[in-house]
């Protein structure tokens, strides 16, 4: 695959600005360079080309110094990504080092970053699923913070536009809450997953099991090919970059489509500052950019600029982004900006042993679990008095324990050899999503006076889980130990870890859509009200959180943007 093209040209003057290469800034790019328009993509960190820039992809933990944990002088380094997880030797370098970028915490927040073309979309969980309409009106519903401008049949033809060109894995439920979409074949299930499935379906009528809808290329279509991608070989490696594009990330997919079009040019090491507003017309005419190693200012140029930073980095720019008319930051008529921050609160749930199935193991690493989906407060008969809105359940999955269970047992010999090479009995844990309310004090500022290395003022955090979230975690523990037991489970124990808001990466919110300017930042085409030319397609603009993956959505909202500002009756109008 070609490499991107990283010449910028010498007026610095481009028909389009996109912030950012991740999940949105990747679609941003790709859907305006096929519509014709040359398009500069500004990344913060360093490049990453797809597969020479992998370089642990084929390693076992036996070829690293550390067999994948971290060293000391890393784990001081990267000291809040670790928080997450999934941080060790074989991923360090697609995530953030906290020591160069830091920011503060006046409560918990779990801040996972990756500075680099791609983003976090070369380090997702990958689970795709549509929202619905209880989504999308529930704040109305409820009288919590204010209703979404958009509903589900507005976004619908945008979910089944990115979803053929993703390569979303998954089976059709025909649940009018979780909508079904443009699906290649669904991962199996093993056969303890199988059977967890027939009891729990048998005991609950309103709890459907079925392998997580995952952006894995099961089969892979002519267009996916096109691009070099193919099929999903059971590794399990994904964080590390997929050296067969079998999962979707920016890298395989949006940029390299954006790329063969000749429109796109991507700098990389490229800090944006803030955005340039023009007085006088009411518009954003570029971006300032610092280059993170020189810490020279450059300013580029464009009638048409996609803030798709992610939701805390966008908010962090336009808050930064002051003026005569913007004293508070650009578009923050309302002093919405920086307000609602919502995220999934999850690392809950139970999980316990099984006897049987001793004959039987399973092939490969799959990538995906099974998922259940949410059955709480969709109607009267399934309310919970104790809690809004939901929970779902992934991140969760039955499987056989290996030659580790010999860790630290006693033992010499052939015998105690060969023991190793057998696999032990089998496990299963179920581990659940739930939702975050949008509460408006739960909110990101700029520090009065600490800055970055880049000049950026840090951002500081102060939100935290509250009663909703934390009555919702008991349920979802108690129905996860509940549901092992009826599959036949034994020794089943639960486990609750919240950790702080962003542990969910789904941070989201800070740059709401809404109808009224006086209470949101953006309208129902992801425009900023009082700026035209400027869009925010990250987590950024989300008004609710619902129980599942946002990210699927931010890809629909981000391509749905760009069909509405490049329309010919729309580009004056900007």
């Amino acid at each position: 695959m070609a490499n991107l093209n990283t010449t910028v040209n010498k007026s610095h003057r481009y028909d389009a600005i996109v912030i950012g290469s991740g999940m949105s800034g990747g679609w941003a790019a790709k859907e305006l360079c096929e519509k014709g328009l040359k398009t500069l993509v500004l990344e913060k960190g360093r490049m990453v080309n797809h597969v020479e820039d992998y370089p642990t992809m084929m390693q076992d933990h036996w070829d690293m110094d550390h067999r994948g944990g971290l060293n000391y002088e890393d784990q001081q380094k990267y000291h809040i990504q670790t928080r997450s997880g999934f941080v060790g030797e074989s991923t360090k370098h697609f995530f953030t080092n906290d020591l160069n970028d830091p920011y503060e915490e006046t409560k918990r927040f779990d801040w996972i970053r990756g500075n680099h073309v791609g983003g976090r979309s070369i380090t997702w969980g990958k689970h795709c699923y549509r929202w619905s309409d209880l989504d999308f009106t529930a704040n109305a519903r409820e009288g919590i913070a204010i209703d979404w401008p958009i509903r589900y049949k507005d976004i619908s033809p945008w979910y089944a536009y990115v979803e053929k060109f993703v390569g979303i894995s998954g089976e059709k439920l025909g649940l009018d809450h979780l909508p079904d979409g443009e699906f290649l074949p669904p991962m199996d299930l093993n056969c303890l997953e199988k059977h967890f499935k027939q009891e729990v379906m048998k005991k609950y009528g309103n709890r459907p099991v079925t392998c997580g809808r995952v952006a894995h290329l099961t089969e892979p279509q002519p267009w996916h090919l096109e691009l070099g991608r193919g099929q999903c070989q059971n590794r399990n490696r994904c964080s590390r970059g997929c050296p067969y594009g079998a999962y979707f990330s920016s890298n395989a997919a949006t940029l390299p489509a954006a790329n063969r079009t000749n429109n796109l040019a991507v700098r990389p090491n490229s800090v944006a500052h803030s955005l340039i507003y023009d007085e006088k017309t009411g518009r954003a005419t570029g971006v300032r950019v610092v280059d993170s190693e020189t810490k020279a200012m450059t300013e580029f140029y464009a009638s048409l600029i996609f803030c798709c930073a992610s939701s805390m980095a966008t908010t962090q720019i336009l808050l930064n982004s002051t003026s005569t008319r913007f004293p508070n930051g650009l578009g923050n008529d309302s002093g919405e900006l920086g307000h609602n921050i919502m995220d999934h609160h999850y690392h809950v749930g139970a999980m316990g042993s099984y006897d049987g199935f001793e004959d039987q193991y399973y092939k490969g690493r799959k990538p995906a679990g099974l998922f259940i989906p949410r059955y709480v407060n969709l109607d009267e008969k399934s309310k919970n008095p104790n809690f809004l809105r939901g929970y779902d359940y992934q991140g969760a999955g039955a499987g056989r324990s290996n030659w580790s269970a010999g860790v630290n047992e006693q033992g010499v010999g052939a015998a105690f050899k060969e023991s190793l090479f057998k696999p032990g009995g089998w496990g299963m844990g179920l581990m659940g999503f739930g939702e975050v309310l949008p509460y408006h004090d739960n909110k990101v500022t700029l520090h009065p006076d600490r800055k970055d290395q880049w000049g950026l003022p840090i951002l500081v955090f102060d939100a935290e889980f509250k009663q909703n979230e934390l009555s919702m975690r008991k349920q979802i523990m108690a129905d996860a130990a509940e549901m092992l037991e009826v599959a036949g489970m034994k020794n089943i124990t639960t486990f609750d870890y919240s950790g702080g808001i962003g542990v969910g990466v789904h941070e989201m919110g800070t740059a709401r859509m809404g109808r009224d300017p006086k209470t949101s930042v953006l309208n129902g085409n992801n425009q900023i009200h009082s700026v035209p030319n400027v869009f925010v397609t990250d987590g950024a603009c989300m008004t609710s959180s619902s129980c599942v993956n946002p990210s699927i959505t931010y890809m629909a909202l981000t391509a749905r943007a760009v069909d509405f500002a490049t329309k010919p009756q729309n580009k004056t109008a900007l």
